[in-house]
């Protein structure tokens, strides 16, 4: 592996920028694999990385190795930073070093939806994308579309949030998600408090494509009225409403159950 140990090599100036700049990050088309859950969780499902970052005092550490002979073998480019260094490209405390740089996915939008979806219009905070990634992954979801102005599902917080889920998802950005309703093949199902259906009454045995919106504003009254559906999460306190990514758990598994009862 090749050892960097100045500030003005110019791949680690170019680390730097990625680390440092989301616009970066967009112009170049890369990601950042920052820790060791998320590189072997990428590598597991078979992903190639550009670049493998390691930290000096990190190298030999019995999880880092062994991914890290993994890139290498896959003909990744491997340098090892002083700690120092390091430290300032990662954004996780007290994490292990390792860190992975990678081609951002960008697949093409498909035209219609035909499986079991996710539709998220003008999401902002990046926890809760990556709480509701999470969520879709584990009840067999494989469909994510973010409309424009959502919060780029790539960018480092909503990776770690995320824990691994983009890699078993198909993530699409800037989707025209009113185009994609009117032409779904498969229910649409959109979360409202206003209405009388509740997710415990809708028929969720087949694939829905579920709809949820900005955290305080909700799904856009245009969009909303291109759903096949409005459903409601019943709920017995005070409080007027969930937080979307509790919402998006909720409804994910309640057609989790249903599929199963049958």
């Amino acid at each position: 592996m090749k050892v960097i140990s100045s500030r003005d090599n110019s791949l680690y100036k170019e680390l730097k920028q990625l680390a440092g700049s989301a616009q970066s990050r967009r112009k170049a088309g890369r990601s950042l694999l920052d820790g060791v859950h998320l590189a072997q969780a990428f590598l597991q499902q078979g992903g190639h990385a550009e670049v493998c970052v390691v930290a000096d005092s990190a190298q030999y550490h019995a999880e880092v190795a062994p991914l890290v002979a993994q890139c290498e073998v896959a003909g990744s480019q491997c340098v090892v930073l002083p700690d120092a260094l390091y430290q300032a490209l990662s954004q996780v405390e007290n994490g292990i070093g390792l860190l992975l740089v990678i081609a951002t996915p960008q697949p093409a939008v498909p035209r219609q939806l035909t499986a079991a979806a996710v539709l998220l219009d003008g999401l902002q905070d990046p926890g809760n994308l990556g709480s509701i990634l999470r969520s879709a992954a584990a009840a067999g979801i494989h469909q994510i579309f973010c409309s424009p102005g959502t919060v780029a599902a790539w960018s480092p917080k909503v990776l770690r949030a995320g824990m691994g889920a983009h890699f078993l998802l198909q993530i699409y950005e800037n989707a025209d998600l009113p185009a994609l309703c009117e032409h779904s093949s498969v229910p649409v199902l959109a979360t409202s408090s206003h209405a009388q259906q509740t997710i415990y009454e809708a028929d969720l045995h087949a694939g829905v494509a579920w709809l949820f919106g900005h955290e305080g504003q909700g799904v856009g009254e245009a969009l909303l009225n291109t759903a096949s559906a409005q459903v409601v999460i019943p709920h017995l306190g005070a409080m007027e409403s969930l937080n979307v990514a509790a919402a998006a758990a909720v409804c994910f598994f309640e057609q989790v159950r249903q599929q199963q009862s049958r």
